[in-house]
């Protein structure tokens, strides 16, 4: 067979796919609750954050992009709820509104999960690396649109519809250069661990080392650096 015939590619709504299998992993696990996507995908011109809580994330590197999220109410306070409750936290000392700064700050802790498990998931799959800053939450009363501040040649902008346990609503919105990724070599993409993965196998074996016999209680600063060099 030719190499022209093997060649796998990868692009655009392959990307899409795996960042929306991202969302449902993270939040179904921080949620303990069942989240799940749309099988059809909407072609859309520009992205924007939208009521009534928008939260977006930057990303650069192998390739460039923008990634919303635009939650309701209902499903931004399900999903708080039920991570919190999850959490240990007590129902009766939770957040009662979206606004509350408590719901966009985990909101934003679990944006940043969702993206984290992206990028190691294209290193892993595409051999590519890309960064993220730090997702940015906003509490809306109307829309706004966004352009990626990066360099874009020929943006292609999608939009996936959500659906949690309650069927409440939210939407992820991606925009990224047109791109495609051919593969030229066979490889195993398990090659390189999965940081989640290696977390749940530590926690298998979570006995911390016996001290050493002898050792006083405490030390000061210096006992401890003359200690650490055998003194």
């Amino acid at each position: 067979m030719s190499p022209l015939k093997s060649t796998v590619i990868y692009g655009t709504e392959d990307i899409l796919r795996s960042l929306c299998n991202s969302v449902t992993r993270v939040l179904s696990v921080a949620t303990q609750s069942e989240i799940h996507y749309s099988g059809m995908v909407q072609r859309i011109t520009k992205t924007c954050l939208k009521p009534d809580i928008g939260c977006f994330v930057l990303f650069d590197g192998g390739f460039s992009g923008l990634v919303v999220i635009n939650f309701s109410a209902q499903s931004a306070l399900e999903l708080y709820e039920n991570y919190m409750l999850h959490m240990g936290m007590d129902k009766a000392g939770l957040a009662a509104s979206h606004t509350s700064d408590e719901v966009s700050n985990v909101m934003g802790e679990l944006m940043n999960q969702i993206v984290g498990d992206f990028t190691g998931k294209v290193a892993r799959e595409l051999q590519t690396h890309i960064t993220q800053n730090q997702p940015k939450m906003l509490v809306l009363n109307k829309q706004v649109i966004l352009s990626v501040d990066t360099n874009l040649d020929e943006p292609e902008s999608r939009r996936v519809t959500f659906y949690t346990a309650r069927n409440n609503i939210f939407y992820l919105e991606l925009a990224i250069d047109r791109t495609e990724f051919i593969k030229l070599n066979e490889f195993d993409a398990h090659d390189i661990p999965d940081p989640d993965e290696l977390i749940a196998a530590a926690g298998k074996n979570p006995t911390p080392p016996a001290a050493p016999t002898g050792t006083k209680a405490s030390l000061s600063e210096q006992d401890d650096f003359l200690n650490s060099l055998g003194m």
